[in-house]
């Protein structure tokens, strides 16, 4: 509820107000930073900060903020303009939110200041402002591209300046601080919140959420948007205001809450899951392929393949060994080798044929081998052969 908005539309306070006395049965309300006290500052402080990053800017200049923050944009493209540089937009979503908000007229886009992206890649460094995708760190994004050299058209250089003109949403404080290392390693200049005021959160702190508490006077809260610990926080500001903690609904990703006779209660819950899309394909993997990827990912995977005789299970071929992603050593299984024949000339002895018992025996053979020598977990795939 920012009480000096850039385009000047105020937070209709009075219609919060109306609604309260009406009766609101039940107020679902942004969580974030419930944690946070005060009040939310104004976006147009950011104005003057940005003014100062572009008049000590040598080289290009790169903004990156969220593609849907209008007013952020706004910003840039004033202070990009009283500074005589061109701007071009970067990433599929700001080019794309950025056309549909200068249509509505939401963003006020001065003459001759935008310029294609391939021209802009042009022009001299002291011309130029790329407004960007990525300030989360994401690394298919225009600025995850720039952080690890692979952008098409923009090469960080020495005298680039990098602007996060965002916060970090909780979840994604490795993801952005690898970029802001990669952009570093490269030469830029990168400022960001934690340095430079280049950033006012959107989701309002404690003092915004308990005033809107207070005016709409609701039956029922349900705290949303958050990590449990924001929701928690939130769920203890609505009881401060007076909302009874019985009507404090805490719920997650598939709850039931039914709202009846004006009372909100948590009733049931649906057994929902992660819809993942894999390439071309929707819904084909689960948490168990991606399990298996991980381990691939992080320890590697060994084949072990031994040839037993059908009637005796003795060994007739192998053990053959062969590991991915695990040891460059060409040496590395010989220890191993000689285990998992003596654990199998056992269990011939004690007269176990059957294939699959005798994969889990080589199966743990090597899995504790591994684990004793080198301590790690890779993906073990034992397979019997019979003649």
């Amino acid at each position: 509820m920012d009480q000096l908005p850039l385009d000047g539309r105020l937070t209709d306070i009075g219609g919060f107000a109306r609604l309260g006395a009406e009766g609101v049965d039940l107020l679902l309300s942004d969580s974030t930073n419930a944690e946070v006290p005060g009040f939310v500052t104004p976006e147009r402080k950011i104005g003057p900060v940005l003014d100062d990053v572009f008049r000590s800017a040598k080289g290009r200049i790169v903004v990156a903020s969220f593609a849907s923050h209008v007013h952020r944009v706004q910003q840039v493209l004033d202070v990009a303009a009283a500074h005589h540089r061109r701007v071009a937009f970067v990433g599929r979503s700001m080019v794309r939110n950025m056309g549909v908000a200068r249509d509505l007229g939401l963003l006020r886009i001065p003459g001759n200041l935008m310029v294609p992206l391939d021209e802009a890649a042009t022009l001299p460094g002291n011309q130029v402002v790329f407004m960007s995708t990525g300030s989360q760190g994401e690394p298919m994004s225009a600025l995850g591209r720039m952080a690890s050299g692979d952008h098409r058209h923009i090469t960080i250089q020495s005298d680039d300046t990098v602007v996060l003109a965002s916060s970090l949403v909780p979840g994604n404080e490795t993801a952005v601080y690898r970029v802001i290392n990669g952009l570093s390693r490269l030469g830029a200049t990168v400022i960001h919140k934690e340095v430079a005021m280049v950033h006012v959160s959107g989701h309002a702190p404690a003092g915004e959420l308990l005033y809107l508490l207070n005016v709409t006077r609701p039956s029922n809260v349900m705290p949303v948007h958050g990590e449990w610990r924001h929701l928690r926080a939130h769920a203890r500001l609505a009881v401060l205001s007076g909302v009874p903690a019985e009507n404090v609904v805490l719920a997650e990703d598939g709850d039931v809450v039914d709202l009846i006779d004006g009372v909100a209660r948590l009733t049931g819950h649906l057994d929902n899951r992660y819809v993942y899309v894999d390439g071309l394909h929707v819904g084909d993997v689960g948490e168990s392929s991606l399990t298996e990827r991980r381990i691939l990912g992080d320890e590697g995977f060994i084949a072990v393949t031994v040839v037993v005789d059908s009637v005796t299970g003795k060994v007739v071929g192998g053990p053959f060994v062969n590991g991915k992603g695990f040891s460059d050593d060409p040496a590395a299984f010989e220890p191993v080798l000689a285990l998992i024949t003596e654990a199998l000339d056992r269990a011939a002895q004690d007269e176990v044929s059957d294939p699959h018992q005798l994969q889990q025996i080589v199966r743990r053979i090597a899995g504790k081998w591994v684990s004793d020598k080198y301590r790690r977990r890779p993906m073990i795939i034992p397979t019997v052969l019979e003649v």
